[in-house]
């Protein structure tokens, strides 16, 4: 059944933005630390695609729809550091088209990290201050598209953090591709969820890769009762698109909501796991995705949810950019000398 399955998963045609496989790399000193047997990190920030990132996996099933189909222009939305609004832009630009992005967040002066990068790829942004809820974001793309297509322009809309089933299937074939770095399994997968696709995709392709594997989501902006129900849809719809049962409820989906504030803002253990992981392994993790994450494997491992006996796969979803636009926060631990030039 699973060679059946990823012939299916292979049929789906897909457009190259991505630098695959990843690696897998361990981080011993910081699994120590943790007081965990072994810490694999799985280095999706290193997809090459403007940075890098896990959206790469996913824009790779969207853009092949927008290039088909004869879209000119792409819109999509998130918050001011959205790493999926930065990777979109870059394939926008890759393949030939205009971006538009729809943010919200914070009133800011200069723009930084994502943001600063979205300029650099000349994306056009309408910016809704001190607000980047998703519906509000969501409404504000649906009109402008409506406006660029009035003036003769083709605008594909891609949704807020890229959350669609088609997306989800880059994680889908993630675990393919994971399954094949693996010697056994037996191991706790955890990653980030924001939008829930990415979370989608892992349960998906570890229930067909991976069956002995769990999946562990760690949220930085919703609550388990949100994650679990949008999880549960959106596995559901990308199974069909493989011909798979989807046979899965709720009750399946593990995931825990400690270690957020509220999204965007960076956060104390956040702060901690991020200097822990530079410290320990030269990994750099960011505020808003990667450092809640890893506070979440530090505090899940420490209240023995997590078994430390069993590997734990860290999905390192990237987003080192946005680290550029926290030099207030983080930038406090410089040790500096200034020493005056010599008469």
């Amino acid at each position: 059944m699973r060679i059946a399955l990823m012939t299916n998963l292979d049929t789906i045609p897909r457009i190259h933005l991505a630098t695959l496989p990843t690696p897998l790399e361990e981080a011993p000193r910081l699994a120590h630390s943790i007081g965990l047997s072994r810490l694999l990190i799985k280095r999706d920030d290193l997809t090459g695609l403007a940075g890098g990132g896990s959206k790469a996996r996913k824009l790779e099933y969207e853009f092949t729809e927008i290039v088909r189909g004869g879209y000119d222009l792409v819109l999509t939305a998130g918050g001011i550091q959205s790493n999926h609004a930065r990777m979109t832009a870059a394939a926008a630009r890759k393949l030939g088209l205009e971006i538009k992005l729809v943010l919200g967040g914070p009133n800011f002066t200069l723009p930084a990290g994502n943001l600063l990068l979205d300029a650099v790829f000349d994306a056009e942004v309408r910016y809704l201050v001190d607000n980047d809820a998703n519906d509000h974001l969501q409404v504000a793309m649906e009109q402008w598209a409506v406006e660029l297509a009035a003036s003769g322009h083709k605008p594909f809309i891609i949704p807020v953090g890229g959350s669609t089933a088609m997306g989800a299937l880059g994680y889908v074939r993630a675990m393919h591709e994971l399954s094949k770095q693996l010697t056994d399994d037996r191991v706790q997968i955890v990653i980030g969820v924001g939008s829930c696709a990415t979370l989608a995709g892992t349960l998906l392709g570890a229930r067909l890769f991976l069956p002995q594997a769990r999946v562990i989501g760690i949220s930085v902006s919703r609550t388990v009762a949100e994650i679990k129900s949008r999880t549960a849809g959106l596995v559901h719809a990308c199974a069909a698109l493989i011909d798979h049962p989807g046979d899965f409820s709720e009750t399946d989906i593990e995931s825990y909501a400690d270690y957020y504030d509220e999204y965007g803002r960076i956060t104390p253990a956040g702060t901690e796991a991020i200097r822990k992981s530079a410290l320990l392994e030269g990994l750099l993790l960011d505020p808003i995705y990667t450092g809640k994450v890893m506070a979440g494997v530090i505090d899940l491992a420490a209240r023995d949810i997590l078994d430390r006996d069993l590997p734990v796969v860290f999905i390192h979803t990237g987003g080192l950019p946005i680290i550029f636009s926290f030099a207030h926060e983080l930038g406090g631990a410089l040790r500096c000398t200034r020493v005056p030039p010599a008469d």
